[in-house]
């Protein structure tokens, strides 16, 4: 297995197909088909399953693909520190639930070290998603919650997965209201307090386990209940409709606006703030980086 080879598969699965890889990486496609036939070989995998379309990664492949890409990370430091090449544009990817510190932290991390060229994501996805990216090193780093009610469950599934939990910061339970809102007066809210309005909830697609879910106290009866996939249309809703949502409790005005205040819920519950990695690989130059800020904005929460 060489380096070279490595590159032809990311370039194959960014690609899609094995004729537009060759045009890219100027080889001929007989002999790029016989490279990655000859590493399948010698790993005894399948990487791409052929189609009338194209190449679509195995589940094998999309394991290999992560460990590729790292490989290639690290190569491309090396090159560009020892052997005075030119810049490489660089890939970092986080998934995360709904955290605004979570992008705050992205942010500052463009910032200080995109440098000229980068290609760097951001997924505000799904917890079922988030795991899976980050097992199968779509991503480098999640961002997650774990309390009393998932724990158990959510670190079976971590182990099972080769996934690290890390702790941030602990938070206590609250509320995110719209300015509006007759409870953005209060100190303090209880569930009776918040019965009366619409409760939002972000939804867990296939995967919408109890233990999956972003709010803490899902389990809880509501009369009204709304459903949303991003974090702009929540707070939306949360100002046009009178709703809340239950979270950490950390916000910033500055990428989130002044319309939305969060206000202490009265119940006996935590939220343990983390991040995961995968057990088995290490993470890289940007993960470092990024683990390095998001745990300097832990430090402003405690």
């Amino acid at each position: 297995m060489t380096l070279l080879q490595l590159k032809y598969i990311v370039t194959i699965a960014e690609t899609g197909t094995i004729s537009a890889a060759a045009k890219r990486l100027y080889i001929a496609q007989p002999s790029l088909t016989s490279a990655v036939k000859e590493l399948e070989n010698e790993l005894g995998i399948t990487i791409f399953k052929r189609t009338n379309k194209g190449v679509l990664l195995s589940a094998e492949g999309e394991e290999f693909l992560g460990y590729a890409r790292q490989v290639i990370e690290q190569t491309n430091l090396i090159e560009e520190r020892y052997l005075g090449t030119g810049q490489v544009k660089h890939q970092f990817c986080v998934s995360t639930q709904h955290y605004s510190f979570a992008v705050e932290a992205f942010v500052e991390l463009l910032k200080q070290y995109g440098g000229e060229e980068y290609d760097f994501r951001i997924r505000e996805t799904q917890t079922y998603e988030l795991i899976e990216d980050v097992a199968k090193l779509r991503s480098e780093v999640g961002v997650l919650y774990l309390n009393q009610f998932n724990e158990t469950i959510l670190r079976k599934v971590l182990r099972e997965n080769s996934l690290k939990f890390h702790r941030l910061f602990v938070a206590k339970p609250h509320v995110f209201v719209g300015v509006g809102n007759p409870l953005a007066r209060k100190a303090s809210v209880t569930l009776e307090d918040i019965s009366p309005y619409p409760r939002l909830s972000y939804e867990q697609g296939e995967h919408n386990s109890f233990y999956y879910s972003e709010e803490i106290l899902s389990t809880l009866e509501s009369r009204k209940d709304i459903m949303v996939s991003d974090r702009a249309t929540l707070f939306n809703l949360l100002i046009g409709l009178n709703g809340y949502t239950i979270c950490s409790g950390v916000i910033n005005e500055e990428l989130n606006g002044k319309n939305i205040v969060a206000i202490p819920l009265d119940v006996d519950d935590y939220m343990e703030i983390g991040y995961i990695t995968h057990s088995k690989v290490g993470t890289g130059r940007f993960g470092n980086l990024y683990i390095e800020i998001l745990k300097r904005y832990a430090l402003a929460q405690r």
